[in-house]
């Protein structure tokens, strides 16, 4: 697929896509959680208010989120930092860079295929900040490199979305197994399944386990 095929969106907004774009919006989400759960009310005297967490969006956020994969996060702020450089954050550049040129940069010869996809598959990203979520995943996931995962958190955190969940998410998934005292850490598919309990703020359910996440780790001793 080239720029000049965009990916598609159905062209549907989300009847209730709240985005979230102050902490305030985030303190509201946390409320609701804590009137709906009393084990979310104790999670979050324990970690306090929780982050907002926005970032930005469009191809800069996603060559970032192709670069951080697999590497630590020291490594790839350098290697994105290269990138950057080289232009790379601009699709049209990217798209017509060779793969010396982008292997100088640091990018494994996966990560050059992931991120000449993503430079040329001419995504809306206008069009992504009015989709639903559903269309945000769908359309994200059509591009090699990027997988539920990094369409969940985009959607999270590069558009605001406050009704998406990222159950694939192994810290989610052992927040919750000590949250809700669960025998074992649960599946995916088991957590997206609890997650449809905290809809329509499934997105600052996320926050809280994160942040109860790494409250339980430091307690244990575990940074």
């Amino acid at each position: 697929m080239t720029s000049t095929e965009p990916l598609p969106l159905s062209g549907r907004t989300h009847p209730h896509c709240r985005i979230i774009e102050t902490d305030d919006d985030v303190a509201e989400g946390a409320a609701w959680l804590a009137r709906l759960d009393p084990r979310f009310a104790r999670a979050l005297d324990l970690t306090g208010p929780l982050p907002l967490r926005r970032r930005g969006d469009g191809h800069g956020a996603l060559l970032a989120a192709i670069v951080g994969q697999q590497v630590s996060v020291a490594s790839a702020r350098a290697i994105l930092a290269r990138c950057e450089a080289a232009g790379l954050d601009d699709p049209g550049i990217a798209a017509r860079a060779t793969e010396e040129e982008m292997r100088a940069c640091g990018l494994s010869r996966q990560k050059v295929r992931y991120t000449r996809a993503l430079a040329e598959a001419g995504i809306d990203y206008d069009g992504l900040r009015r989709a639903s979520t559903d269309d945000v995943v769908a359309c994200l996931t059509a591009v090699p490199g990027i997988g539920a995962w990094t369409a969940e958190i985009y959607a999270m955190f590069s558009l605001g979305h406050a009704d998406v969940f990222a159950p694939g998410d192994l810290a989610l998934q052992e927040a919750a197994r000590i949250l809700f005292d669960l025998p074992e850490r649960p599946k995916e598919r088991a957590l997206r399944d609890m997650a449809a309990a905290w809809s329509p703020w499934r997105a600052v359910a996320a926050r809280l386990l994160w942040a109860y996440y790494h409250h339980a780790k430091q307690r244990e001793g575990i940074a």
